[in-house]
C-alpha cells in the first residue's frame, strides 16, 4: 500500500467553503481504480492549514491513474482555487507499523 500526503495551504477564510467542496471532491478521487481511503484533518496552530492522507494499492493507481483522469479534472477545477501555494505532494510506503 502507498500513502499519498499532502499538506494543503489555503487562501485565508476559505476554510468553511473549502470542507464543504472536498465533500464533493471525494466523490472523484474515491471513484479511481486502486484508490483505498482518504482522511483531511485540519489543523490545530494554523487556521487555513490542512492534512491530506490518501491510501492507495499501488504508486500507479494515483501518479497515472488519478492524475491522468476525467475524476482528476473535476477534482483539479474544484479544489485547486484554494491553495496558496501549491501543495507538494508525496508517497510513502510503511516501513514499520504497529497496530493495537
Amino acid at each position: 500500500m502507498i500513502l499519498e500526503v499532502a499538506i494543503l495551504h489555503l487562501k485565508p477564510g476559505l476554510s468553511a467553503e473549502f470542507e464543504k467542496d472536498f465533500v464533493e471532491a471525494g466523490q472523484y478521487i474515491s471513484a479511481t481504480p486502486g484508490y483505498v481511503s482518504h482522511s483531511l484533518s485540519k489543523c490545530f496552530e494554523a487556521a487555513d492549514k490542512y492534512l491530506l492522507l490518501v491510501n492507495w494499492e499501488k504508486i500507479t493507481d494515483h501518479t497515472v491513474g488519478f492524475r491522468t483522469s476525467a475524476q482528476y479534472q473535476s477534482w483539479k477545477n474544484l479544489l485547486h482555487p484554494y491553495y496558496d501555494p501549491f501543495p507538494v505532494v508525496e508517497h510513502y510506503t510503511a516501513v514499520i507499523e504497529n497496530r493495537l
